[in-house]
């Protein structure tokens, strides 16, 4: 499905109840509160449609790739939350039971408790979910925890919200609106149902094993995964998918991590994990032999459908895991194009896998840049941070304008990095990437 007919599809569900409302043909009211129940119609319609925003629909994020799909997430999340914020406050209509006679609610807006307790319960539930998604990291709360909250927050909001416009709403009570609101709540119900139930209800059938656990650099260790039964786990360099170890495939335990390995090194999978978390401060105590269960492959940091005449991989700390996905793909099928990666770190004792890179170097011919901030005295490679100067000796020529880049690592370095590749004449279709985090 290509990118645009998401979008398309995105704006008609969006939009359809604004539309619908319309050619009902009722009588207008005043400005303001033609505003206001456009308003939350639209916010609502925004927070159902967000649904489809997961990051677990694969035919999505694939397409649009995850950076995208997130940061649309963010944006229209917070935007409906605006406009469902101040929308009642845009009524000037007397707040009274409309009269026997006035059957379109023209000359009065329902103050009846039964009506729109509902939307109070969605009015304070929007705004407070936002803001803790904001200050997720601040907040020092678990990530499975947090992610309880959100989705049954995100959910029950859809719920009361759609409760409200039914009662309430003088437009809703149209039996086509209420079509439109049921069909779009049917859609948050099945996203809730396809993350929770469905997906792993399918995961029983396909379990995994731990099969080795191993530290690779300073806190950073390589899980690798091998099939329990004779299943195969079709992915491309890059990709990520979300990882449970030790849990059923119901329990919320499970986080995603990229893709470390290549998808011709057989039927294993491995992944790099670095400790930085509630769950990764544990990982070097997961024993071999472990259950665990995967949900993917997702992403779409993968070379596959972009045809360059040269590769870039540019890496921030543990962003190299789908990067050496790709490079070591890169050699098992025997690719020789042109290759660079530029590799940051804040100390020697995190590269990972520097024997590997090495020989990567000077096997397959990759052009190996390290770069550390805090390096040690003896240190003879790049110093400091990926800086637009090293991008512009490295990668300032003509012909690395066509080259394909693959960005993996701390969002402000991406953001540098994408800003200098663009300023220096990169197409941004050129540039693939993917951040650790979104605000």
């Amino acid at each position: 499905m290509p990118v645009r007919l998401l979008i398309i599809l995105y704006l008609f569900a969006t939009l359809l109840p604004l539309c619908s409302a319309w050619l009902q043909g009722l009588a207008p009211r005043s400005i303001a509160d033609e505003l206001a129940s456009g308003a939350g119609s639209l916010a609502l319609a925004v927070i159902l449609a967000e649904f489809v925003l997961l990051g677990r629909y694969r035919f999505v994020t694939r397409r649009a790739g995850t950076d995208i799909v997130m940061r649309m997430h963010q944006l229209l999340a917070r935007s409906a939350a605006v406009l469902a914020v101040i929308h009642p406050f845009f009524y000037t209509t007397r707040r009274a039971p409309a009269p026997d006679w006035d059957v379109s609610r023209q000359f009065s807006v329902t103050h009846d408790f039964s009506a729109i307790w509902p939307g109070i319960i969605a009015w304070l539930l929007l705004p407070t979910l936002v803001l803790m998604a904001i200050g997720r990291n601040a907040l020092a709360y678990r990530y499975e925890t947090w992610r309880l909250v959100h989705g049954l927050g995100a959910a029950l909001i859809a719920v009361f919200g759609v409760l409200h416009a039914l009662r309430a709403g003088r437009y809703s009570a149209d039996p086509v609106m209420v079509y439109v609101w049921l069909v779009l709540l049917g859609g948050v119900l099945f996203a809730f149902a396809y993350v929770y139930v469905l997906t792993p209800a399918a995961q029983l059938r396909r379990p995994w094993r731990v099969a080795a656990v191993r530290p690779i650099a300073k806190k950073t260790w390589e899980v690798t995964l091998r099939p329990e039964r004779d299943t195969a786990f079709h992915y491309r360099a890059g990709q990520f998918a979300w990882l449970n170890l030790g849990h059923n495939p119901f329990s919320l335990q499970e986080n995603p991590f990229s893709i470390s390995s290549s998808p011709a090194s057989g039927s294993e999978v491995g992944f790099i994990i670095k400790e930085q978390g509630d769950f990764t401060r544990t990982i070097g105590q997961v024993q071999p032999g472990s259950r665990a269960y995967l949900d993917g492959p997702h992403g779409h940091l993968t070379i596959k459908d972009h045809p360059a005449p040269g590769i870039a991989l540019i890496a921030g700390g543990v962003g190299i895991a789908p990067l050496l996905s790709i490079l070591r793909d890169l050699r098992a099928t025997r690719d020789t194009r042109p290759t660079t990666l530029l590799y940051g770190n804040r100390s020697e004792d995190q590269i990972v896998y520097p024997d590997e890179l090495e020989s990567l170097a000077r096997d397959h011919g990759t052009h190996l840049i390290h770069v550390l901030s805090e390096p040690p005295e003896d240190w003879s490679g790049e110093t400091g941070m990926v800086s637009p100067d090293l991008l512009r000796a490295e990668f300032g020529g003509e012909e690395h304008k066509h080259w394909l880049y693959v960005l993996c690592g701390p969002p402000a370095m991406i953001e540098s990095i994408e800003n200098t590749l663009m300023a220096l004449g990169v197409p941004s279709g050129k540039i693939l990437s993917e951040r650790f985090s979104y605000d």
